[in-house]
């Protein structure tokens, strides 16, 4: 027992001693070496005011020193300010809005395309069946018979030309006896002019009876003024020097006396 009680009391003394110790060093960690601040830091200058002092314990024991200071992060600052933001957020409003109306519009265009389209159609077809309607209820009108062809009246034939000579005379002579129906050819009345006067129209007789009683034979076919008074066809000169006139005036009388000029043969 008596050693045991002797081995606690150095266990005491050796508690208080650090005690002692540990209080020390306390009251030296607390000690503060002044340092005066930079000037322009926020401390108070020589003028009696209050100075910045650092507190340094890194040359008392026991303490450690001050850890390095980790550098702050910047104040996250958002991208825009809330004014600005504000602007943008209503800008985006606007051109949504815009876009939107632009679309509505573009819709209501093609609704009212559509439908114009569609009553276009329906006017067409109307139309058309109401043409189809009359088509059918209206009589179907025949075709006007094409007017008939206007003839144009013949051109008149060209006067002939007749030569001044026993051809010409004679031709001419012709053509009068077939329009008064008067017979005879070209051969009859040749060879009797021929007979007669040799084809000389001034031809006159002045020795024969006709002569001696005042009514020579002239021309011609030789007719002598009764006869070619009497047998005269009009259209002709009254004159029986004319060759033309006298042979058709003498075969008119060959017409009436033998039927035909072309059956006088010798003095008529």
């Amino acid at each position: 027992m008596p050693a045991h009680r002797s081995t606690q009391k150095p266990r005491r003394r050796l508690r208080r001693t650090t005690t002692a110790a540990l209080a020390t060093a306390g009251a030296a960690a607390l000690a503060l070496t002044a340092v005066p601040a930079v000037a322009g830091t926020g401390g108070a200058g020589a003028d009696g005011g209050a100075a910045d002092w650092t507190v340094k314990s890194a040359g008392v024991p026991g303490q450690r020193g001050p850890a390095t200071p980790e550098p702050e992060e910047e104040p996250r600052r958002p991208d825009l300010a809330p004014a600005t933001a504000s602007v943008v957020a209503a800008a985006v409003a606007g051109q949504q809005a815009v876009a939107a109306e632009a679309a509505v519009s573009a819709e209501r265009a093609e609704q009212r395309a559509e439908a114009e389209r569609l009553a276009a159609e329906e006017r067409a077809a109307e139309e058309a069946a109401s043409r189809a309607a009359q088509r059918q209820e209206l009589p179907v009108a025949e075709p006007e018979p094409a007017p008939e062809p206007v003839e144009a009246p013949a051109a008149e034939p060209a006067a002939p030309v007749y030569t001044d000579d026993l051809d010409g005379w004679i031709r001419e002579a012709l053509d009068i006896m077939a329009q008064h129906g008067i017979p005879g050819t070209y051969e009859g009345l040749h060879r009797n002019i021929m007979r007669e006067s040799s084809g000389d129209p001034n031809a006159i007789n002045l020795w024969d009876i006709n002569a001696i009683n005042g009514t020579p034979s002239i021309g011609l076919l030789q007719v002598i003024k009764p006869t070619f008074d009497a047998y005269h066809v009009e259209g002709t000169p009254y004159d029986q020097y004319d060759p033309v006139a006298n042979i058709v005036a003498a075969a008119n009388y060959a017409a009436d006396r033998y039927g035909s000029i072309d059956n006088v043969n010798g003095p008529y």
